[in-house]
């Protein structure tokens, strides 16, 4: 089987799935293919494309159009093959037919009333909403020496005592892999470092080293604070796509609720019933 052949068929499987949606013409579209008296049309070509598999989307463009083209030549051969046997009046094709196009109508309006819908705004609004929620989390900038003995620890902190520099002595005595840049470890969390460490971190002031060594799972270490602050929330540049998706899901769940005041949902089977309420339920508390 050639490469585009082969593409072709993974394209005509993502098709005959539904993945792509109801193909339209425009009459402006220019006319790239003809299959007997069917025409093909640039619009249609898009549409297969959009519709492809994820795994093709990292071909080059030629390649994906060559495949979605190849995957409508096939629809268009074997389509009217079927028109001919009338299965087009196969009560499971008119089932799946009604089922697709109830599907992209609900596309169609999820585009225009929650995706096409959302504002700046909104987005800037719901990002102020979240961010006023959140506590920020205190920080420390702190370097530290690590080495394998408590003597060799009370060593060191003997020589801080004299006046000795914090950096140099890491690069000199530290085990750990950050001794080049002189022990130094950024800002961090609590939650970043075991907590030994984070509890000795966060009590020092700023400016000030252990007294006395603290021992973890890796050794010995002396730590030195050099500065303090509230870690700084995200910024809406950071974020944007998340809290769109919150707009975007407030805005759906809405519609939905509206959609149901106006038509009842009955499940009549018990067990479908009750794991459908419970899916809902746990979606709501999400």
């Amino acid at each position: 089987m050639s490469k585009y052949k082969l593409l072709a068929a993974v394209a005509l499987v993502a098709l005959m799935a539904g993945k792509a949606p109801v193909l339209a013409q425009d009459a402006a579209d220019p006319v790239i293919a003809k299959v007997g008296d069917a025409e093909i049309v640039k619009s249609e070509l898009d549409l297969a494309i959009s519709g492809l598999d994820p795994q093709l989307g990292q071909l080059p463009e030629d390649q994906k159009r060559a495949a979605a083209l190849s995957g409508l030549i096939d629809i268009k051969l074997l389509a009217k093959d079927a028109d001919k046997e009338g299965l087009q009046n196969d009560e499971a094709f008119k089932k799946r037919l009604a089922y697709l196009t109830e599907r992209e109508l609900h596309n169609a309006f999820f585009k225009k009333h929650v995706v096409d819908a959302v504002t700046a705004e909104e987005v800037k609004a719901r990002y102020d909403v979240e961010i006023a929620k959140i506590t920020p989390p205190e920080e420390v900038k702190a370097r530290h020496i690590l080495v394998k003995t408590e003597d060799e620890a009370k060593a060191i902190i003997k020589e801080l005592d004299g006046g000795k520099d914090f950096a140099e002595l890491a690069k000199e005595k530290s085990t750990d892999p950050n001794k080049a840049d002189g022990g130094d470890l950024g800002y961090f969390t609590k939650e970043r470092m075991v907590p030994e460490f984070s509890e000795a971190a966060f009590k020092l002031e700023k400016g000030k080293y252990t007294e006395a060594p603290v021992k973890s799972q890796f050794g010995y270490h002396v730590i030195l604070v050099e500065d303090k602050r509230t870690q700084a929330p995200p910024t809406l540049e950071q974020v944007e796509p998340q809290v769109k998706q919150l707009v975007m899901r407030d805005k759906y769940v809405a519609l939905l609720e509206a959609a149901k005041k106006e038509s009842a949902v009955d499940i009549t089977d018990p067990a479908l019933k009750k794991a459908y309420d419970d899916a809902n339920k746990a979606e709501a508390a999400n």
